[in-house]
C-alpha cells in the first residue's frame, strides 16, 4: 500500500504543477481582459454611448408649413388657408386601448375600416398624432375633452386648408394642391419633402411651387423604450409660404370668365341655319394681354370647375367628371393647351411678311372678281373662293385686312411660292415664328403646348410619322394658298394669338407672357418682382405698320369691317379699337370661332383674345364676347400692381396668423403641430 501511494505522489510532480499555473495565468488574463473591456465601455467610450443611447430616446417629427395665398393684382385672395380642427389619434395608444377606434367612428360617424386605414397609412410618422376626421364641430370636441376614459390617446390640432373665397374663377390658372407622391419623393425627398406633405399639381401651385411651399419645422420628441412618446424636448415653428401675386385683375377675370360661359351656353346645341348643322357643347378660351409689359390680366377656359374639390383628397366620382370625355376635361387650360386652326387671324402674319419683303407695298392694288384660279393649274383643287361667295373688286392692304378678304391672300400666298428664288421658300413661315407661332410662349404656366405652322418641313414630318394620313410629302401650290389665310395645318393657341398682336400693337416688341407679378412675405414685403421680359422684334417701316393697322381699324369701325355689325354703337371715339375676325373651316364641322382686338389705338393698353372651338363665325361667336370685354375695359380700367397685404375674406387665414389652438384634450403628454 505504501508503495502505491508513492506512486500516485510521484505522478503529481512538477509538469501538474506548470499546469497548474498556465491555467491561472490564462485566468487571470482573461480577467483583465474583462476589466479593461469594461474600463473603455464605462470610462473611455462612456460619452459616446451616452449619446447615442440618448438619440435612441428622441424622435424627429417634421411638421408641414402652411402655403402662401395667391392673390390678384389688387390684393384680391384668390386662393387662401382656412384654419380647421382635427381629431387626432396616437398610433399606439390605439394599439393599447382598441375600442376608442369604435368609439370615435360612432362620434365622428367615420368607419372603422376607415379609421385604420389612417393609422396604418406610411404617409404619417408612428411617433405623432394621425389625422382621422377634419373640420370637427366644437361641440364634439368638447365631449371628448369630457369623456377622456373613452377616449385615450385623442388630441386635436388645428391645421390648414386651402380655401378658394371666388369659387371657380381662374380655376385652370390657380390650379390645386395634393400629397407628394412617391415617384416624386424619389427626386424631392433631398429638397425636404417628406410622405403626405403638400405639393402644387397644376397652374401656378405648381409652377411657384417653390415660393408657396414654406420651410417646415421640426419637434423633437421623446420616446419609451416602447417607443411611445413621452414628451416634447424642443421645437422650431414653420415658417409660413412667400404670398404670390398675380397680374389677374379679379373684376376682370370675373367679366372675361362671365362673358365666355353666357356665348358658350347660349350657343351650344342650337341649329346654325347658315352652315345647316347644330352646334355641339362648344368649349372655348379667352386671353386679355397688356401688349406694353406681357402681363396677362384675365385668362379664362371653358368648361371649368370648383377647385375646392380637391381639398382633403378629391372623391372617385368626382374625378371621373373632370376627367370624363361628356364634361369637355374642364382641367384644360384651354388659353395655353388649346390648339385651333386660326383661319383669318393668321393674315397678320402674311401681310406682315408680304410687306416686310418688298413682295407689295401699302399701294399695290388687286382686283377681286370673288374668285382666284391657280394659273397652268390641271389637276386637284385649281380655283379658290372668298368664304361668303362676295366679290370686293379693287382693294389694297388695308381694305383687304378690313373686310378679311380671301382672294387678296391667295394671291399674296401665290405670288410668294412663284418666287421663291427671291424670296425663299419659307417668308410667311419665317414671320409667323417670329410672332411666336409654332413655339411655346414660356409663359409661367404649366401645360403649354407648341402649337404648329404649315410649311414644306411639317408636311415632310408628317408624312413620315403618319403616312396613312399624309401620304405625300409634297408641298403643292394650293397647300401654299390655304397657309397663307391661316387653313391647312396650321395651329396656334389662344396665348401665342394674343402675344403676336401684341407685338404688333406696341410697335413689333415680343414679351414674354407673365401670369405673376411678384412674391410678396405674409407681412407685405416685396420679394421678388417679375420684371418683363424681351423675347423678340418683328422690325416694320412706319407705312408698313400704318397700313395694316388701318385695316385692323376698319374691321371693327367701317361698313365693310367683319366685325363692324358686332361693334356697332360701340364709343369709338372714346375708346377706338382695332381688330382681325377668323373664321377657320373644319371638314365636316362648324368652323372655329376666332375674334382678336386690341386698344384703345394708336397706344394700346389692351389685348382680347377669344376662340370658340366650332363656334360659326368670328364675328358671330367670338367678337360679341370680346366687346363685352372691352365694355367693361371702359368703365373699369387695370390699374397698377399693389405689391401688399391680402385682403382677406371672412373664415379666411393669414398664414403668418397660423397657429395650434388651446391645450390638446388628450391622455398623452404630446405635442402636436398643424399641417400644411
Amino acid at each position: 500500500m505504501a508503495k502505491r501511494t508513492f506512486n500516485r505522489e510521484r505522478s503529481r510532480g512538477p509538469s501538474d504543477r506548470a499546469r497548474v499555473r498556465a491555467i491561472g495565468f490564462a485566468v487571470a488574463a482573461i480577467f483583465s481582459a474583462m476589466f479593461a473591456r469594461l474600463y473603455a465601455l464605462q470610462v473611455l467610450q462612456s460619452t459616446s454611448y451616452k449619446a447615442q443611447a440618448v438619440a435612441n430616446q428622441v424622435r424627429e417629427v417634421v411638421d408641414a408649413a402652411p402655403r402662401g395665398l395667391i392673390t390678384d393684382r389688387n390684393g384680391n385672395l384668390l386662393v387662401g388657408n382656412k384654419v380647421i380642427e382635427s381629431v387626432t389619434l396616437s398610433p399606439q395608444v390605439a394599439t393599447q386601448h382598441p375600442s376608442v377606434i369604435t368609439n370615435l367612428s360612432k362620434l365622428l360617424g367615420v368607419s372603422v375600416s376607415s379609421i385604420k386605414s389612417s393609422l396604418s397609412n406610411l404617409a404619417y410618422s408612428p411617433y405623432e398624432p394621425v389625422p382621422i376626421a377634419e373640420g370637427v364641430s366644437k361641440a364634439k370636441i368638447i365631449y371628448i375633452s369630457e369623456h377622456q376614459s373613452q377616449f385615450p390617446g385623442v388630441s386635436y390640432q388645428l391645421t390648414t386648408q386651402r380655401v378658394y373665397p371666388e369659387g371657380t374663377t381662374a380655376a385652370q390658372v390657380l390650379g390645386y394642391v395634393g400629397q407628394v407622391s412617391q415617384s416624386q419623393l424619389k427626386t424631392l425627398s433631398k429638397q425636404g419633402y417628406q410622405p403626405g406633405d403638400q405639393i402644387g399639381k397644376s397652374g401656378v401651385e405648381l409652377s411657384f411651387e417653390q415660393y408657396l411651399r414654406g420651410k417646415p419645422g421640426v419637434s423633437k420628441l421623446s420616446v419609451n423604450a416602447f417607443g411611445q412618446v413621452v414628451g416634447t424636448l424642443s421645437q422650431t415653428a414653420p415658417v409660413p409660404g412667400n404670398n404670390l401675386e398675380l397680374s389677374l385683375d379679379l373684376g376682370l377675370q370675373q367679366e372675361v370668365d362671365t362673358a365666355l360661359a353666357g356665348e358658350i351656353k347660349q350657343l351650344s346645341g342650337k341649329y346654325d341655319p347658315y352652315f345647316h348643322m347644330y352646334y355641339p357643347q362648344l368649349t372655348g378660351a379667352a386671353v386679355v394681354e397688356d401688349p406694353n409689359n406681357g402681363k396677362i390680366l384675365a385668362m379664362s377656359s371653358f368648361p371649368t370647375y370648383n377647385p375646392s374639390v380637391w381639398v382633403g383628397g378629391i372623391t372617385t366620382s368626382a374625378y371621373k367628371v373632370l376627367t370624363s370625355p361628356s364634361s369637355n376635361y374642364p382641367l384644360i387650360n384651354r388659353a395655353i393647351a388649346g390648339e385651333y386652326t386660326p383661319g383669318s387671324t393668321f393674315k397678320l402674319a402674311t401681310a406682315t411678311a408680304a410687306l416686310k419683303t418688298g413682295l407689295i407695298t401699302p399701294n399695290y392694288y388687286y382686283y377681286d372678281t370673288g374668285l382666284f384660279t391657280i394659273p397652268n393649274c390641271t389637276s386637284g383643287m385649281c380655283s379658290f373662293h372668298n368664304s361668303g361667295g362676295e366679290r370686293l373688286g379693287l382693294l389694297n392692304i388695308t381694305k383687304a385686312l378690313a373686310a378679311s378678304d380671301d382672294v387678296f391672300f391667295y394671291n399674296l400666298g401665290y405670288m410668294f411660292y412663284a418666287n421663291q428664288n427671291k424670296y425663299g421658300q419659307a417668308p410667311i413661315q419665317q414671320v409667323a415664328n417670329s410672332y411666336g407661332w409654332g413655339q411655346p410662349t414660356g409663359i409661367d404656366l404649366p401645360g403649354e403646348v407648341a402649337g404648329l405652322v404649315d410649311s414644306p418641313a411639317t408636311r415632310a414630318l408628317l408624312h413620315k410619322e403618319y403616312p396613312k394620313a399624309y401620304p405625300f410629302d409634297t408641298w403643292y401650290t394650293a397647300d401654299q394658298l390655304e397657309m397663307a389665310f391661316g387653313q391647312g395645318e396650321t395651329l396656334i393657341t389662344p396665348i401665342q394669338m394674343a402675344n403676336a398682336y401684341a407685338t404688333f400693337a406696341n410697335g413689333g416688341t415680343r414679351y414674354k407672357p407673365q401670369i405673376a407679378s411678384g412674391i410678396v412675405s405674409a407681412s407685405g414685403k416685396l420679394v421678388k418682382k417679375f420684371a418683363p421680359v424681351v423675347e423678340g422684334h418683328v422690325t416694320m417701316s412706319p407705312a408698313d405698320h400704318a397700313a395694316m393697322l388701318s385695316g385692323f381699324e376698319g374691321a371693327v369701325q367701317s361698313s365693310i369691317g367683319t366685325a363692324g355689325g358686332t361693334f356697332a354703337g360701340f364709343p369709338f371715339n372714346k375708346f377706338p379699337l382695332a381688330g382681325k375676325t377668323g373664321t377657320a373651316s373644319i371638314t365636316g364641322q362648324e368652323p372655329n370661332s376666332w375674334f382678336v382686338a386690341f386698344g384703345p389705338v394708336p397706344k394700346a393698353q389692351y389685348v382680347v383674345a377669344v376662340v370658340i372651338k366650332n363656334g360659326g363665325f368670328g364675328a358671330s361667336a367670338a367678337a360679341p364676347v370680346a366687346r363685352q370685354i372691352f365694355q367693361y375695359l371702359m368703365q373699369h380700367p387695370v390699374g397698377r400692381s399693389t405689391f401688399g397685404v391680402p385682403h382677406l375674406a371672412p373664415g379666411v387665414s393669414n398664414t403668418s396668423n397660423f397657429g395650434v389652438g388651446p391645450a390638446p384634450v388628450t391622455s398623452t403628454t404630446s405635442t402636436t403641430t398643424p399641417g400644411g
